[in-house]
């Protein structure tokens, strides 16, 4: 069986340390290994970075946004090279592989207008023939550690955007799933980036505390659980880098009495079953604002639950595939049993799904619970699974009381066909993205993506502008030429007064 190994300063990098099995979780069987950088090996990644930044930084934004348009077009040339690669060793669905894929490249169009967001700000005469302006320089080697459940879309949120602003780039994914990185690193490369611009390591902690704690790395971005979250950004942070980390989320979704429910429902299920619930924007509560609501949600909710065509992603017309790994699918399922054993209704129950033909595959079907209630870890934790919960509440302020006493607050959304109570919850509720009639508001690519609360451990956002702030830092300058004359010195504090 073949060992996938890393992707260094323009090649690919032969690996035997330690290597782990890649499974296709639609059969349970490993596929291939992949090999856990040691210490010196993410050095060497870091060092090749190094070297080639000073040259980077000096390239012309325009040259650089070139170089990301011809990736861009060799990404959609290569794309069911990479939807292949994410549907083996992941699992989603064909469909909902080409997605993620297309939500990614949307930020690498984004990142093509770097001439524009880069450009600085200048103001005349200030003072006494005196200009100021600023400029935004690139930090220098970055880093991007990135999970599983996103292996082409959530690194394309860091890097386009880090390399348009002139930094280089390491890039630790999840050796859950490791392939379509790699394939991401060898296009860069064709697309005409110079070597060692972006390197790939995959590994476990040791590759990440290496990257956490050598100086050369500036800044770090990470998406993934909130207890990663944290210790990614103490850790970081302790060694003085800047640190963006994305975490869990719990997200709500509210259905007032006057929603189209039809509609809703619909988007509630492709909300919290696609891909498995595996997303961090996963609606995997549903709060039915009166008794009413709930009845008939849950109703009408039923039915197309156990209707859900799951299967191998690499065939057609799924809902859903598998979960990641057996690991994972067995967590998954002991929620189930916790919200069984704490009393919540069990409306539909996925434990026992088999799929003819994959018997040994990571597969759970779709659950859905009623009559849950804020004390349940079902409700509490983040499942990342196949599940949806169902609470009840009278009012929509109760159902925002409910959102904001949440530990997460990465996004919720609203059903409704009244705009004051829209524009009440979008105002008055305390999470980061917010929809209305939209079940996943996630940003696009000229917005920038983050949550509030546990969900986000840092300042800013990422792609969009935020990842312009981040991957830059200001500097300002003040200068003044003396047309005539020889001036006395002062010293009180210079002002313009």
């Amino acid at each position: 069986m073949n060992i996938l190994g890393h992707y260094i300063a323009g090649q690919a990098v032969a690996d035997d340390n330690r290597p782990q099995a890649v499974f296709n979780p639609a059969l349970g069987t490993p596929v291939r290994q992949v090999a856990m950088a040691s210490h010196a090996t993410v050095e060497r990644a870091i060092a090749a970075a190094e070297a080639a930044f000073p040259a980077w930084r000096k390239t012309p934004p325009l040259k650089r946004a070139r170089i990301l348009f011809n990736y861009k077009a060799l990404l959609e040339q290569h794309a069911d090279r990479i939807v292949a690669a994410i549907v083996e060793e992941h699992g989603k669905v064909w469909e909902d592989a080409h997605g993620e894929l297309a939500r990614g490249i949307e930020v690498v169009e984004y990142a093509c207008g770097a001439p524009e967001f880069l450009k600085g700000e200048h103001s005349r005469d200030v003072g006494p023939e005196i200009d100021s302006w600023s400029e935004f320089p690139p930090l220098g080697v970055v880093a991007g550690i990135t999970p599983f459940n996103f292996p082409a879309m959530v690194p394309m949120w860091m890097f386009p955007m880090a390399l348009a602003c002139g930094n280089t780039f390491v890039l630790k994914p999840s050796e859950k799933d490791p392939s379509a990185p790699m394939v991401l690193a060898e296009l860069l490369t064709e697309a005409g980036l110079p070597p060692g611009v972006f390197n790939v390591v995959n590994g476990d902690k040791e590759a990440v505390d290496t990257l956490l704690t050598d100086p050369r790395v500036k800044a770090v971005s990470f998406v993934g659980s909130t207890p990663i979250a944290e210790y990614i950004y103490a850790t970081g942070t302790a060694h003085g880098k800047r640190v963006q980390a994305l975490g869990g989320a719990k997200n709500h979704a509210v259905v007032m009495p006057d929603a189209d429910l039809d509609n809703a429902v619909n988007a509630i299920m492709g909300a919290a079953y696609g891909s498995c619930g595996e997303r961090c924007m996963a609606i995997s509560v549903v709060v039915a604002v009166g008794e009413a609501v709930g009845d008939a949600l849950v109703a009408k909710l039923k039915p197309k639950v156990e209707a859900l065509r799951i299967g191998n992603g690499a065939g057609s017309g799924l809902d859903m595939g598998p979960l990641v790994t057996g690991v994972h699918r067995d967590k998954v399922r002991s929620y189930i049993d916790a919200g069984a054993e704490e009393g919540a209704t069990l409306v539909v129950d996925g434990r026992n799904l088999k799929v003819a033909g994959h018997e040994d595959g990571f597969f759970l079907g779709g659950t859905l619970f009623d009559h849950v209630t804020p004390a349940m870890r079902v409700y509490q934790e983040e499942i990342f699974g196949p599940v949806l919960a169902v609470l009840r509440v009278k009012t929509l302020q109760e159902a925002i009381a409910l959102i904001d006493a949440h530990e997460f607050g990465n996004g919720t959304c609203v059903f409704t066909r009244d705009g004051a109570v829209a524009r009440h919850f979008t105002d008055s509720v305390q999470v980061g993205m917010v929809g209305v009639n939209v079940p996943l508001p996630v940003p696009v690519a000229c917005q920038s993506f983050g949550g509030w609360k546990r969900s986000l451990f840092g300042d800013l956002y990422a792609y969009g502008p935020d990842a312009v702030r981040f991957y830059t830092r200001r500097k300002t300058m003040t200068q003044r030429w003396l047309t005539a004359g020889i001036e006395k010195a002062q010293f009180a504090f210079p002002s313009n007064g």
